[in-house]
């Protein structure tokens, strides 16, 4: 593998426990990642920055004229388009991150069995775990940059704070792509897999990616309120419109403390799996 060097775990880790964890190579992974993906299934990559825009042209453009304009955080009316949108975008950032660090982690765990190679070098369970969080955050960010350009030829972008969204599409991404091969790392089979898609379709559906939070009962909105997405949908619809304030950084915080638990899920895994 380019870029990592064979060392024994012993001596690596000999006076330094943490060099156990990480030796601070996690870019060898991203570049055996991006390798891998450009000679194989870069056509699967980019084939998922179609959906997200689909979504857009037949819902807020089709559907939009005919719900013409809702009512934004601060009272104020915009496009249904440019509501709905945002709500996409950050879509797009959970789906090319969980998709990435769910189902090639576990192609890569469970039968290329990658990691084991990869754990018998220097790297630690932190490398491996930052360099393939890395190549699904890479992956959200392309899907996020590509709509958010859609967007503004649209003219849906309606703030400059919009500029803000890239870095919060982002955190996006790096929160639900560090859960998500932690959560992969439990999986035994392709049957489990599908309970994915079983979590995050209905998060899609209910997270205010197209009506407000208003139309559900008071208990629904304390639930939907919980979702990752839903966070993720109201932080970057913020930044679009220009509905900007001190809560947004509530949302901020939360994908943090995520971040945080997901790193730590994912190495502990890891290093439970491959090296205990």
């Amino acid at each position: 593998m380019t870029g990592i060097r064979e060392q024994p775990r012993a001596s690596v880790s000999a006076g330094r426990p943490f060099k156990a964890l990480y030796a601070g190579n996690a870019s060898s992974v991203m570049q055996r990642g991006w390798l891998a993906t450009r000679s194989t299934n870069w056509l699967v990559v980019v084939s998922g920055f179609f959906e997200p825009i689909f979504y857009l042209l037949s819902l807020g453009i089709g559907l939009g004229s005919l719900v013409g304009n809702v009512t934004a955080a601060d009272g104020h009316d915009i496009p249904y388009a440019a509501f709905i949108a945002p709500g996409l975008l950050a879509t797009a950032a959970m789906n090319g991150a969980i998709y990435d660090s769910t189902w090639n982690v576990f192609f890569k765990m469970r039968f290329a069995k990658l990691y084991e190679g990869m754990l018998s070098t220097s790297l630690g369970p932190l490398d491996v775990a930052l360099g393939e969080i890395g190549l699904a955050l890479a992956r959200g960010a392309l899907y996020a940059l590509g709509f958010m350009v859609v967007m503004q030829v649209l003219g849906l972008n309606l703030s400059w704070w919009a500029i803000a969204a890239l870095p919060a599409v982002l955190l996006v991404a790096f929160g639900f792509a560090s859960f998500g091969m932690g959560i992969t790392s439990y999986m035994t089979s392709f049957q489990q897999m599908d309970l994915i898609n079983i979590v995050m379709l209905p998060m899609f559906l209910l997270s205010a990616t197209f009506y407000p939070l208003s139309v559900y009962p008071e208990p629904v909105q304390w639930v939907i309120q919980a979702l990752p997405l839903w966070q993720g949908v109201e932080l970057i619809r913020g930044l679009t419109t220009g509905v900007v304030g001190v809560g947004l950084l509530w949302h901020v915080l939360y994908y943090l403390v995520m971040i945080l638990l997901g790193l730590i899920l994912t190495t502990r895994r890891l290093r439970a799996l491959f090296l205990d």
